[in-house]
């Protein structure tokens, strides 16, 4: 038994079983023994798991382009911040500047990079010095372009620009209820020898709400997620964006489609060595946790700090839409891999891989309602 599974047993023995969320955070964040904050859990091919920036840079540098026409939409401001949260090693940064800096075919394209690149700000909120450093030794000389933050508090500023993420929400700590004759809440107790799930009243009246406010109804034995905590999460983006962007990349649903009659045992997931399981008290503290996002509670909760939703499709829509195919074109036509980079990036793009496992949502803080290129093919927002 490890360190931090003796600390999660010493909490139950004292105060009782714990909600599973706290159980959760307690083992992703746990200091220094945390899954994240440890520093000890590799992501990417040679770790538990990896994301879109791990699969190909293509991804990076349509994000680069789309960070660009944002700015453009904006009228072209003298300074645009772009901050990305949960930047893990460093990989989706590292591809949208290289984009950035790298020299186009087009001339016109060229001269808007080095315009976007004299304005452009940009930001990494790292709460963990070990990804720091991990960022650091990857970005080598990028490194002059980039500021970091341990939290969004740090900026000390109202900003004009994007906020953006790649998978993040979803390794937010997460309420597990059930319906059984009303609704309870699935605590998490120790029985001398395991660790053991157990059945109680819910432990906020804000689980019963949040089923109200999404109408949501829950059929006898139903077994799901309630994220609680995007909206702490939202409230601190939008009073940080004075006006700009929020793009949200990650694993998940409409609220209609979240809580179907299909998916009675609820999204939870864990990923170990790259093999997924359903088991969270394996591996404690080495291993990830994860739930899906309800895209809606974005869009309903955004609403309330100012952040209006502008766009959300599928992540192969919304890289077919951005230009994928020219990019492409332009990156690796001439190449003598080009066979196998087309190879990865279907992987980006295809309903097989991350094309419909992953959603995109832009939401917007200003005046107006731009239009971005990238919803222009299917933009789903009104399922929301």
């Amino acid at each position: 038994m490890n360190p931090l599974e003796q600390i999660i047993i010493e909490k139950i023995r004292k105060e009782g079983p714990i909600t599973f969320e706290m159980f959760m955070d307690m083992a992703l964040y746990y200091t220094e023994l945390g899954y994240y904050s440890s520093g000890k859990n590799a992501i990417g091919r040679g770790g538990d798991f990896y994301t879109s920036p791990h699969l190909h840079p293509v991804f990076g540098t349509m994000l680069g382009k789309q960070l660009m026409e944002m700015w453009m939409v904006m009228g072209r401001p003298k300074v645009f911040h772009a901050v990305e949260i949960g930047a893990g090693t460093g990989y989706l940064c590292k591809d949208i500047l290289d984009y950035l800096h790298k020299p186009s075919i087009n001339i016109a394209v060229s001269e808007n990079k080095n315009d976007f690149l004299r304005s452009l700000r940009y930001v990494i909120v790292e709460p963990y010095q070990h990804f720091e450093e991990r960022q650091r030794e990857l970005l080598g000389n990028l490194v002059k372009d980039i500021t970091w933050v341990r939290s969004l508090k740090e900026l000390n500023e109202e900003i004009t620009g994007c906020i953006f993420s790649n998978e993040l929400l979803d390794a937010f700590p997460v309420h597990l209820v059930v319906m059984e004759d009303e609704l309870k809440e699935i605590y998490v107790d120790f029985d001398g020898r395991k660790f053991v799930e157990i059945t109680d009243r819910i432990s906020s009246v804000k689980l019963l709400n949040y089923l109200k406010e999404f109408s949501v109804t829950l059929q006898s034995g139903y077994r799901t997620e309630t994220n609680l905590r995007i909206k702490g999460w939202l409230e601190k983006a939008g009073a940080v964006l004075s006006k700009g962007f929020l793009m949200t990349i990650d694993y998940g649903y409409s609220a209609r489609e979240y809580y179907s009659e299909e998916r009675t045992k609820g999204t939870l997931l864990c990923y170990h060595r790259h093999q997924f399981n359903e088991d969270p008290f394996s591996n404690i503290g080495e291993q990830d946790i994860t739930a899906h996002v309800n895209f809606s509670s974005l869009r309903k909760w955004g609403e309330e700090f100012g952040l209006r939703t502008i766009g959300y499709c599928p992540q192969g829509t919304f890289l077919i839409s951005s230009g994928i195919d020219e990019m492409i074109a332009e990156l690796y036509s001439y190449s003598s891999d080009y066979t196998s980079e087309i190879v990865k990036i279907k992987g980006l793009i295809f309903p097989q891989g991350m094309g419909a496992s992953h959603d995109v949502m832009v939401q917007y803080k200003g005046e107006g309602s731009p239009e971005l290129q990238g919803f222009s093919l299917r933009n789903q927002k009104g399922t929301l």
